[in-house]
């Protein structure tokens, strides 16, 4: 079993208010107040340094690859996923609403939009914010084909969408196809895009779900790669270059919704037809999405409730 150790980030990036009532003789259960810290989205530059947000307190934090910890981007519209472009640009899903945060007294909702942003100048360009003149409503994931067409998925919309260019969108898949669409890949050869759905409803899809994607960026053929039926789905994941999958799924506590805790918390490493190849496991919750960096991209980071964590790879990994 795969052991893995926290990056070391200074300061620290979270502090965990909890309510503990004395008692002589009996041990108390710990109850959490709030929290302040919710890290999602990685994604690693080409010099190696890693960008990831952290929802609850709207920001972009960087750790470079000497180590070295600071915020790139304060308000930053409850910025989610995160990837690079072909040109080097950091894209960012923003905007949705997090349950976790409701969950915990905070309200995160921002503008809903897809942005790109130019890091030698900051510039911050918005790429997408509407489809059919109407504004989207919560984008969540963000990943690129090797073309540089960016797809995205739009949660609350039910929806998932294809960036040919800014402000050219096309609805690829939508509602009842889709019920809640979080993570979002595509195979290293273009041929196939991968789709988690995070349905914590009774009965809801909880399921990675591959698709035939065309070359027109069209998806046909839908057939479900993993299931993760009925304990917590993956949220985000990553894609090596043998197209082996590592979904961050599971929990290690309910959350109030009808998911179960059959689906341990950790990284899933599935592969092109379905088989679990390994698991990784992570002793933090909220776990939410991976990515691959290092000079020979064989280290995998992982986020997870207040903290980035890496492992290495035996097989290197895709900037997706």
């Amino acid at each position: 079993m795969t052991q893995i150790r926290p990056a070391r980030l200074r300061p620290a990036l979270a502090l965990v208010l909890v309510s503990l009532v004395a008692a002589p003789a009996t041990m108390q259960e710990l109850e959490i107040a709030t929290s302040v810290s919710m890290l999602e989205g990685p994604a690693v530059d080409r010099d190696g340094n890693v960008y990831f947000t952290d929802i609850l307190m709207q920001r972009i934090l960087r750790f470079s690859k000497d180590g070295k910890f600071s915020v790139f981007r304060e308000k930053s519209n409850v910025a989610n996923g995160l990837v690079f472009d072909l040109q080097g640009r950091l894209i960012a899903a923003e905007g949705a609403a997090s349950p976790t945060a409701e969950r915990s007294g905070m309200a995160t909702g921002g503008i809903p939009r897809v942005t790109r942003t130019d890091l030698k100048t900051g510039k911050i360009e918005i790429l997408a914010d509407k489809y059919g003149g109407k504004p989207l409503s919560g984008p969540n994931d963000v990943t690129i084909d090797g073309k540089g067409r960016l797809y995205f998925t739009d949660s609350t919309a039910a929806a998932v969408y294809r960036i040919d260019a800014p402000g050219q969108i096309v609805r690829i898949l939508a509602a009842p196809d889709v019920q809640r669409p979080n993570g979002i890949q595509i195979s290293p050869d273009d041929r196939v895009l991968y789709l988690v759905e995070a349905n914590g409803a009774q009965g809801g899809a909880r399921m990675i779900r591959a698709y035939d994607l065309l070359t027109d960026g069209t998806v046909k053929n839908m057939r479900v790669l993993y299931n993760f039926y009925p304990g917590r789905s993956a949220d985000g994941m990553s894609i090596d270059t043998q197209g082996n999958l590592y979904a961050a799924a599971g929990m290690h506590a309910t959350r109030g919704t009808a998911e179960t805790l059959d689906t341990k918390c950790g990284v899933y490493v599935i592969s092109p037809q379905g088989k679990l190849l390994k698991f990784i496991p992570v002793p933090e919750d909220y776990l939410t999405n991976t990515a691959f960096g290092g000079p020979d991209m064989k280290t995998l980071y992982i986020t997870a409730g207040k903290t980035l964590y890496k492992v290495r790879n035996d097989i290197a990994g895709l900037p997706r």
